[in-house]
């Protein structure tokens, strides 16, 4: 493949505070979103938004390793979902005691509810065998298809979308629903639509599953803090 040299080097100013605001607003009110979906359909010009702004993700080599199943058949949906539903009772049993009815009153997923859900995939092998960066932690293809959804979910918020990013079921039951092949690793199946509410905190930590941990709790300087050994 020729280098591109149409990409000048250009200026790298701060963004207004308006703008910069607007950045940190979709951070930090961005929610995943259960239970919340409008039913309304999401125009293709704004699915094409989010799928371009998913595309502008960084990726370790440029490999670029995504694909975005865009799934809105209801048969589809129907199947992952009774494919989620068998893993989701499989993970309640995981649990003991109240940690299990909290579980089980948790609304997991909105896979028939959202109007669109994007399986997000990572082609391993998108640039062979040894890719730049990638030489020491074969890892880096997955954690840059998880940098296209973030970027995917920060987008949908400045839309008024909201996203549901659903992990409980065996891989190997949506590969065969959609025909992925063996080699491509599922990384997340996204639940898409509008929504006009949001929970003010994430709703695990609305729930009482889980609160946010003090950012200073986590913040090292130089090395890892030992003091605790």
């Amino acid at each position: 493949m020729r280098p591109d040299h149409s990409g000048s080097l250009s200026g790298a100013a701060a963004f207004s505070t308006e703008e910069r605001d607007a950045v940190y607003r979709a951070i930090s009110t961005r929610r995943d979103v259960r239970s919340e979906f409008l039913p309304d359909p999401i125009p293709e010009d704004v699915v094409s938004r989010l799928l371009t702004a998913a595309h502008h993700a960084p990726s370790v080599g440029f490999m670029q390793p995504w694909n975005f199943i865009l799934v809105r058949d209801q048969q589809v949906k129907e199947a992952v979902w009774q494919a989620f539903d068998r893993a989701n009772r499989e993970a309640g049993e995981m649990f003991e005691g109240e940690r299990q009815q909290l579980y089980r009153s948790l609304k997991l997923e909105g896979i028939r509810a959202a109007p669109l859900s994007i399986c997000v995939t990572c082609d391993p092998d998108r640039c062979g065998d040894v890719v730049l960066g990638r030489t020491h932690n074969r890892r880096m293809d997955s954690y840059s298809t998880v940098c296209a959804v973030q970027n995917l979910w920060l987008a949908a918020r400045a839309e008024g979308i909201g996203v549901g990013w659903v992990s409980i079921f065996h891989e190997s039951d949506i590969k065969q629903i959609l025909g992925v092949p063996d080699r491509v690793e599922i990384v997340a199946w996204l639940c898409v639509g509008y929504v006009d509410q949001l929970y003010g905190q994430p709703e695990l930590a609305a729930k009482g599953w889980r609160q946010r941990l003090p950012l200073e709790e986590l913040v090292f300087t130089d090395r890892w803090d030992n003091s605790l050994d």
